[in-house]
This record gives structure tokens, C-alpha cells and sequence, in this order.
């Protein structure tokens, strides 16, 4: 992976860059920020960048041993570490070496855009929750402990460190403070609140934003060979995930079930239809936490754009058709005195679906609240 070939995040590119030319790479870094924003990718590009032979000042030369190797990601010096449980052949004892033949082929198959979601999928553990074990701890201090086979540079990337079980991060806290010469630790997270503190000590922190709604749209239209009213659909649910906006393109009706059974609800909420909000329930629960999670997204976005057109600020709106024709009649029931209970029960429900809990419950009661601030909102409409 060259950085060439990674979409945005010039800014970051450039401070990865310097870090090597001056001879100043941290042995332990933390790749932070939210998802879709080439965490991964960035992570790989950098350390074929350090181990490259032939490197330009902007960019890995991409034909050297070490550059072709890395690029089939079957280099002996780069090391990965994943979350992962026990499946139909593994079941016992699951270590990320178990399972690097489906984690090299998933991160080809979606272009390095990977989210927990895909992995799951991929490793088909249904309900399970994945982890970073003891085991693969153990393995990450004696695989380290090896001399580097031909790079100056060992390279160990751990994916969603977050996922480090309590019981493991002893193992693996003294590798970080006390690591082997060359060596260089890559940590990806999304998460920094559940992050353990030690291990957020011992690492310098890469904040990685999440990219402009201009970046997805190229992404889309130059990458993806999308026109140009698709992209800016896709992007309006996407909310500066290069993933979400790759998933969404792959499941083509989806902006237009999403707009649809929003505003279906949101019409079950006002009119107090109890009967078929709670059908809408039981059907929306059934879609899986990722879906979910982008139609919660989608309604924050609706809240966002009705206080713009609160405020006659309809020149930040990037709607159009249906949509719009809806978001010029529903923005008077999120007035500005409101709009923020609408955004906390919106995130909150979010916040709870990510963290595994009950679909069903959750978009109930937001159903449930969503009736009551409706209610408020049209006292506050018509006086």
C-alpha cells in the first residue's frame, strides 16, 4: 500500500512522512479516529514507507523486495494482531495466526475499507464478540523477540486495540515500555474512551479525522465511477465514512429505503399511530447493528438540515428531490428550542445499539420519546 494510492488525509501523510525523515518514528503509535477513515490503510502505507528500499521523500517506490511483499501483505517482518473468537474450526484457544488466511483475503476483497462488521461476517461467529486475547499477547512477546528477517524495521499492527481483554494487557504493557530495537507498534482504534489508560500512556497519538463530505464524493465519483446525484445521496448517509459510503454503494437500494422508512415513521410518531410504529420496530430490528447504526446516523443528519432551515440557512443543505420536498415541511417540528432533545435521544440510541443492546427495546422507547417530543414541538409550532 503506497500512500498514492489512499484517498485524503494528506495532512496526516505528510506528518507520517516526516516522522521518518527525520529519523523520528515512535516505537509505539496509536492510530485513532472514527470509522472509514483509512486507519488501516494509512498504517500499511507508512510501514512500507520505513522499510522500503528505494523510497522517494513523498512516497514508497512500490517495486523494491520489501515493497512487493508488503503489498501482498506476506512480508515475515510485518506482524498482524486482530480480535477474534472461537468458530467451527477453531475451538479453542483462537489466536489471530489461526485466522490470517480470511484477514489477508478480507482486507483485498474491500480494499483495505474493513470495518468489526466485516470480520465478523467473515469469520460467520454470529453473536460472539470478538477479542484480543492472552494468547495472541503472548505470541505478539515471542514473535517480537525474533531478530527482523530482512527490514530494518519490525512492523506490528494491531487492529482494534480497543478489543484488548483486561486479562491480556499485562503481556503486553511490557513489550510497549520496554519493546526490541527496531521495532515499531501501529495501534488502530475508534474508541479511545474504552481504550485502557496504560496502554493510551505508552503510545503517541495519531488523531485521523473523519474525511470531508468533498473527499466521499471524489471517492465516489472517481474511484467508484458514481454521477454525481448518487454521490452526494451516498454521502449524506455515509457522514465521512469512506466504509459506510463503500457499503452503501454495494447495497443499492438502501438511501432510498432509508429515506423511506424514516419519514414513514417519523409520520407513525406525529400522528401517535402506536400500531404501526411498533411494527416498524419489530421490522427495523431485524436489519443488523450496522444498518442500524446508519439509519440512526441518517436521523441526525435530518435534525441537522432542519436547523439549518430553522436558522434560513438552506445554502449548508445537500438535499434534493423527495427529500427535500419532505425537509421543507418536517424541519418546523424540530425547532431550535427542541432540536437538541431530538440529537440526544438520536445519539443515545446509537450509542446503546453499538454497545450490543436489545434493537427491539432500544428503537422502542426512541419510538416512544419521539412521540413525545413531536407532541411538544407542534404545541411549540402553532403558538
Amino acid at each position: 500500500m503506497k500512500f498514492s494510492e489512499i484517498q485524503g488525509q494528506e495532512a496526516i501523510k505528510e506528518r507520517l512522512r516526516q516522522t521518518v525523515k527525520s529519523n523520528r518514528v515512535s516505537h509505539a503509535q496509536l492510530f485513532l479516529g472514527p470509522q472509514g477513515n483509512n486507519k488501516l490503510a494509512l498504517a500499511l502505507a507508512y510501514a512500507q514507507y520505513i522499510n522500503c528500499h528505494e523510497r522517494s521523500a513523498e512516497d514508497s517506490c512500490g517495486k523494491c523486495p520489501s515493497c512487493i511483499k508488503y503489498e501482498k501483505l506476506a512480508h515475515p517482518d510485518l506482524h498482524f494482531i486482530f480480535p477474534v473468537a472461537t468458530t467451527k474450526s477453531v475451538t479453542t484457544k483462537p489466536q489471530s495466526q489461526h485466522f490470517m488466511s480470511e484477514w489477508r483475503q478480507m482486507l483485498i476483497e474491500q480494499q483495505f475499507l474493513v470495518s468489526m462488521n466485516h470480520w465478523v461476517n467473515k469469520l460467520d461467529i454470529e453473536n460472539k464478540q470478538p477479542i484480543i486475547n492472552s494468547e495472541d499477547c503472548g505470541e505478539i512477546v515471542r514473535t517480537l523477540g525474533y531478530k527482523s528477517y530482512e527490514s530494518e524495521y519490525k512492523v506490528l499492527i494491531i487492529w482494534m486495540a480497543d478489543k484488548l481483554h483486561h486479562a491480556a494487557a499485562p503481556k503486553l504493557l511490557k513489550t510497549l515500555e520496554e519493546p526490541p530495537e527496531k521495532t515499531l507498534f501501529i495501534l488502530i482504534s475508534e474508541k479511545q474512551e474504552v481504550m485502557l489508560p496504560t496502554i493510551l500512556s505508552r503510545t503517541q497519538i495519531i488523531k485521523i479525522p473523519r474525511y470531508p463530505d468533498a473527499d466521499v464524493i471524489q471517492f465516489l465519483t472517481s474511484t467508484k465511477s458514481v454521477d454525481l446525484p448518487r454521490a452526494r445521496q451516498i454521502c449524506m448517509l455515509a457522514d465521512g465514512s469512506l466504509i459506510a459510503a463503500n457499503d452503501l454503494l454495494l447495497r443499492t437500494d438502501e438511501a432510498e429505503w432509508i429515506f423511506t422508512n424514516f419519514r414513514q415513521w417519523m409520520r407513525y410518531c406525529f400522528s401517535m399511530d402506536i400500531a404501526s410504529m411498533l411494527t416498524f420496530v419489530s421490522e427495523v430490528s431485524k436489519i443488523g447493528r450496522e444498518r442500524q447504526k446508519t439509519f440512526l446516523l441518517y436521523a441526525l443528519r435530518i435534525t441537522q438540515f432542519s436547523l439549518y432551515m430553522n436558522l434560513d440557512r438552506e445554502d449548508l443543505l445537500k438535499s434534493e428531490g423527495e427529500e427535500m420536498a419532505f425537509l421543507s415541511k418536517f424541519f418546523r417540528y424540530m425547532p431550535t428550542a427542541n432540536i437538541q432533545s431530538f440529537v440526544k435521544e438520536f445519539q443515545d440510541a446509537h450509542y446503546h445499539i453499538e454497545r450490543n443492546g436489545n434493537a427491539s427495546v432500544i428503537f422502542t422507547d426512541l419510538s416512544l420519546n419521539l412521540v413525545r417530543l413531536l407532541a411538544a414541538s407542534r404545541q411549540i409550532a402553532t403558538n
